[in-house]
């Protein structure tokens, strides 16, 4: 062989005959195997022996024996076989479905993630999301995953965070009552935590709240629906309220917008390392995003 220049790599089918011979020794037995006649087979070898100028192959009584030039040549085009085998199936079969776990509070996995799981079904079609919302700040503290989306001012200690949104404080309320002047005077609904601020958003706004009564609900998504229902005046977090908004189903009761300084973001401890899934999930969840804010 030595000194030999070939002027191309032989034909794949010639080489595919050769392996599938060389490993069964038998022409007939590969010819099976590949779906040819025995007579294309000894074709393949005799063109692939003529294009090598080498005897691949000792011609038995019963089967055939590797020469030891096409025993040297066999664990190369092997090899080259099983490389164009796992590239195909790595670069084109379907990847396994992978799930991100991640805790959300109930509000935005309602008001957010849930209207957005047909886009992210479409752009992330081999991942599932495994969802558990936090109704309490000591949910977080729970053994889970690595991903969750926290509402606050952006300091988590010990966690990476994205945000998400900036939030924008405004009235709102059912249609019916929106037709009242003196809205001021409607049942406040309130938010426990962060977001139970009508005194801030009546002293930044000039107006003089003087309802005495009102509601008071654990979540936003509950203190919302109330408001749809009728029960009084709330103060929406945008974007969460935007599609109520949109929809007629709550109306603006005043044009002044409080900025908050919290928001959401998505948070992961500092010393992880997120898997490709959940990177995936981040750059598209992001993306959605992008530009969302009050």
């Amino acid at each position: 062989m030595a000194g030999k220049t070939l002027d191309a790599m032989p034909p794949l089918d010639w080489l595919r005959s050769f392996e599938a011979a060389a490993r069964l020794s038998n022409f007939t037995a590969a010819a099976a195997e590949l779906g040819l006649t025995q007579a294309a087979v000894s074709q393949h070898i005799r063109f692939l022996e003529e294009r090598l100028k080498t005897r691949l192959f000792a011609r038995l009584a019963r089967g055939v024996a590797l020469s030891p030039e096409g025993a040297a040549y066999l664990p190369h085009i092997q090899s080259a076989f099983a490389t164009i085998g796992n590239s195909t199936n790595e670069l084109f079969e379907p990847r396994a479905v992978q799930t991100v776990s991640i805790r959300v509070p109930i509000s935005f996995a309602l008001l957010v993630l849930v209207p957005a799981l047909l886009d992210m079904a479409k752009a992330l079609p081999r991942i599932r999301l495994d969802l558990l919302t936090i109704h309490r700040p000591a949910d977080y503290d729970q053994p889970g995953s690595a991903l969750d989306i926290r509402f606050g001012n952006g300091s988590f200690p010990g966690r990476e965070a994205d945000r998400l949104t900036v939030e924008q404080l405004v009235p709102v309320a059912a249609p019916p009552l929106a037709g009242d002047d003196d809205w001021t005077s409607l049942p406040l609904l309130l938010v426990a935590g962060a977001r139970e601020m009508w005194a801030e958003w009546f002293a930044a706004s000039g107006l003089a709240g003087h309802s005495r009564r009102s509601h008071r609900f654990d979540s936003f998504v509950a203190a919302m629906e109330a408001a749809k229902a009728g029960a009084g005046a709330l103060l929406g977090s945008r974007p969460l309220i935007d599609t109520a908004l949109k929809d007629n189903l709550l109306v603006r009761l005043s044009d002044f917008e409080l900025p908050s300084p919290s928001g959401h973001f998505l948070t992961w401890p500092s010393s992880s390392r997120l898997s490709a899934a959940e990177q995936d999930f981040r750059r598209w969840l992001l993306s959605r995003l992008a530009g969302i804010s009050g």
